[in-house]
């Protein structure tokens, strides 16, 4: 039996990425010169050479150079690879908002998974770069992302969302800021809460006790509560003293739904969607999908090897991440096959 003859999918990947590649190129600092190179097209090929192998900079225009894509020393690659970020995070931009523009989302409260992983360089002590992630978990698709370095903490607000939304996160990111932040765009949350990162209060708008709720919850099923949240002031104290909540910004109600798993402790989800549109049980049931952002991570650092960040200087491990973000990006949607593809594969377009 002969073999099937290996298919190029570069031309595919091509109707994915801006139309005018070299024009986008050359905006974002990215092609000042089409030194060593022919076009834009080119140059993305040697920066996801680089992101998806463990080939260093000397195997990647060695390769370039046998399949006649490429002229270009390791330091000319270096170097263009250490301005390459503005232009990678951009073409990112670029694939993940045509997946959730808004003529994609059909169903009235899309679930959109928000975490992040953190990427170290080799002999890290530390936490080095944290990837802040946005993603589809029905179909486990990246919608936004954000890199950051180690001080860059978990926060709602590091995404945009659109109205309708259900965010589903963990108790890092369970503060009133950002969870006032995505009501305003007009989106709900499902959280887990962290007690000491949120207040909440009573209709009396008294901070309440948690331990006077505790022997509310029941061994098995749910149980929720109506309260209050207040959104801290827009300018804050700066000393560690509590702000009084005279000052809070805004109120919000929201529902606290608590349950019991096996081993006894409590599982506290806060959430901004009424009971019509997400009851108890059904956000118990919700909540448990967040997982599967985590299995997106799993994915990306195991078939992707996303945590073996070659480099620790700064804009190199930059466009290192990004470049590997990008070709995952569009690897989903060369496999998803949704009605605006199929059934050819691709997005069409003219000429």
């Amino acid at each position: 039996m002969s073999e099937e003859p290996h298919q190029d999918l570069w031309p595919y990947v091509l109707t994915l990425l801006p139309s005018d590649l070299d024009g986008h190129a050359r905006a974002h600092g990215a092609l000042r010169r089409a030194r060593g190179v022919r076009d834009a097209g080119d140059l993305l090929r040697m920066f996801l050479a680089y992101g998806l192998t463990t080939q260093p900079l000397k195997g990647v225009v060695a390769w370039a150079a046998a399949v006649d894509l490429a002229a270009m020393s390791a330091p000319a690659l270096f170097y263009r690879l250490q301005t390459a970020g503005p232009w990678l995070s951009a073409l990112l931009a670029h694939v993940l908002t045509e997946v959730v523009s808004p003529e994609s989302m059909r169903t009235n409260h899309p679930l959109r998974m928000v975490d992040a992983t953190t990427v170290n360089g080799p002999g890290a002590k530390g936490t080095e770069w944290r990837v802040h992630a946005c993603a589809d978990p029905v179909s486990g698709r990246l919608q936004t992302i954000e890199i950051t370095d180690p001080h860059g903490g978990e926060s709602l607000t590091r995404h945009a969302f659109h109205a309708g939304d259900l965010v589903v996160a963990d108790r890092g990111y369970a503060h009133a800021s950002g969870i006032a932040a995505t009501l305003r765009e007009g989106a709900n949350v499902l959280v887990r809460v962290n007690l000491a990162n949120v207040r909440l209060c009573d209709a009396n708008r008294q901070k309440i006790d948690w331990r006077t709720l505790e022997p509310q919850v029941p061994t098995t099923g749910a149980v929720e509560f109506v309260l209050w949240m207040p959104e801290p002031p827009l300018n804050p104290s700066r000393s560690h003293k509590p702000w009084p909540l005279r000052r809070a910004n805004s109120w919000s109600a929201v529902r606290v739904i608590a349950a019991r798993p096996r081993v006894g402790h409590i599982i506290w989800l806060l959430t901004t969607a009424t009971t019509g549109d997400l009851d108890a049980v059904t956000a118990l049931a919700v909540y448990r999908l967040r997982w599967q952002i985590e299995l997106l991570f799993k994915r990306l650092k195991s078939l992707l090897s996303f945590d073996a960040l070659p480099s620790r200087t700064e804009p190199l491990a930059r466009s290192w991440i990004l470049a590997r973000l990008l070709a995952a990006a569009l690897i989903e949607r060369l496999i998803y096959q949704e009605p605006a593809l199929s059934p050819w594969g691709y997005r069409i377009v003219g000429r």
